[in-house]
C-alpha cells in the first residue's frame, strides 16, 4: 500500500474569466471545484494507475465532506483525522495571467495532531508513505520530522515533497525521493543558478544530504533524475498546457507507482514524466489513458 499524507487539504476553486479588473464587478466564464492538496493528488493518480493507495491527513467541515465524498465516489481509500474547523478553499483564477489565493487552513489541536502520528505507526515495513505540501500554521514546525521518525520505526520507506527547513530536517532519514523544482532548489541552498552545471551540483548535494533519489522538475524543459549511480535527463512531450496545478504531484505518483512495481528508476522516471505532462494537458488530473498515450513520447537519456 502507498499511503499519502496531506496536512492541509483544500477545495481548489478554479475560476476562468477574461479581463479581470480589481475593484469592479467581474463575471466568470466557467468554474470548477476539485479536491486539492498535494498528497490527495498523488493518491488520485496512483488510483488511476491501478496502484493501491490510501489518503491520510486532516479534514474538517462541509469543505472536508466535499473532498471525502469526491474521493469515495472515485474509489480512492481515505483515513483522515477529522478536525473541528473547516478545510480551506484555494482560489485558482485563470485569466490573462494565472493567480492563486490560498487559504491558511484550519487550526489543528494537539490531540488531532497526535492522532495522525498514532495512525502513521499502524503502517508496515511493506508500505510506502508520501508526505506532501505545506502545513497548517498551528502545527509544530518540526511536525514533518515527527512523522518521519514514526515512519522510520515501522520500517516503511517514505517520499517527501515539501520545501525549506521542513525538507532539510528529514533528509538525514533517507527519503526514497524528493522532488524540488528549480526555484525551490535555489531557495533551499540560497543560491541562483546560471548554468546547467549549477543544477547538477545542487541536485547531487541532495543525494549527499541523504535523499536516495532526486527529481528536479524544470516545467516545459522536462526534469533531471539523480540517483546513486547516474543522472538522467527527461524531456517531456509537447502539448497545450491547460493546468499547472497537480503536474508535479502526478510526476511523483507516476514515478513511485512504477518504481514499486518494477524497481527500475529509468522506467519509473518515464512514467513520472508522462503522468506530469498528461495532467498539465488536462483540466483536472490526468486519466490513465492520457498518461499511457504519452509514455512512448517521453525521452530519457543518461548524462
Amino acid at each position: 500500500m502507498i499511503y499519502t499524507v496531506t496536512l492541509n487539504p483544500s477545495i481548489d476553486y478554479v475560476v476562468h474569466a477574461d479581463n479581470v479588473k480589481l475593484g469592479e464587478l467581474n463575471y466568470m466564464l466557467s468554474d470548477l471545484k476539485l479536491p486539492g492538496g498535494k498528497g490527495i493528488n498523488v493518491s488520485r493518480i496512483l488510483h488511476e494507475l491501478n496502484t493501491d493507495t490510501t489518503a491520510l491527513g486532516f479534514i474538517g467541515g462541509f469543505t472536508g465532506e466535499f473532498i471525502t465524498t469526491w474521493l469515495s465516489r472515485d474509489g480512492v481509500n481515505t483515513d483522515f483525522v477529522n478536525v473541528k474547523e473547516d478545510t480551506r478553499i484555494n482560489i485558482k483564477l485563470k485569466a490573462d495571467a494565472e493567480t492563486e489565493i490560498n487559504g491558511k487552513g484550519p487550526a489543528i489541536s494537539e490531540a488531532e495532531a497526535n492522532q495522525l502520528l498514532d495512525n502513521v505507526e499502524k503502517i508496515s515495513s511493506e508500505d510506502m508513505i508520501v508526505l506532501s505540501g505545506s502545513m497548517p500554521p498551528t502545527l509544530p514546525k518540526d511536525y514533518y520530522e515527527q512523522l518521519v521518525k514514526r515512519i522510520i520505526e515501522t520500517g516503511a520507506s517514505f517520499v517527501i515533497d515539501t520545501t525549506g527547513d521542513a525538507l532539510k530536517s528529514v533528509l538525514p532519514y533517507g527519503p526514497l525521493l524528493v522532488k524540488p523544482n528549480l526555484e525551490e532548489l535555489q531557495q533551499l541552498f540560497n543560491v541562483t543558478f546560471s548554468t546547467k552545471e549549477d543544477i547538477l551540483h545542487y541536485g547531487k548535494q541532495l543525494l549527499e544530504l541523504g535523499a536516495k533519489n532526486v527529481i528536479v522538475s524544470m516545467a516545459g524543459e522536462g526534469a533531471l533524475l539523480f540517483t546513486e549511480d547516474a543522472i538522467y535527463q527527461g524531456i517531456s512531450p509537447k502539448g497545450e498546457v491547460k493546468n499547472s496545478v497537480g503536474a508535479g504531484d502526478s510526476m511523483i505518483a507516476g514515478f513511485i507507482g512504477e518504481f514499486r512495481k518494477t524497481g527500475d528508476v529509468e522506467t519509473a522516471f518515464k512514467m513520472g514524466l508522462a503522468s506530469g505532462s498528461a495532467t498539465a494537458f488536462s483540466d483536472d488530473l490526468a486519466k490513465k489513458e492520457d498518461i499511457l498515450s504519452l509514455l512512448d513520447k517521453v525521452k530519457v537519456t543518461r548524462i
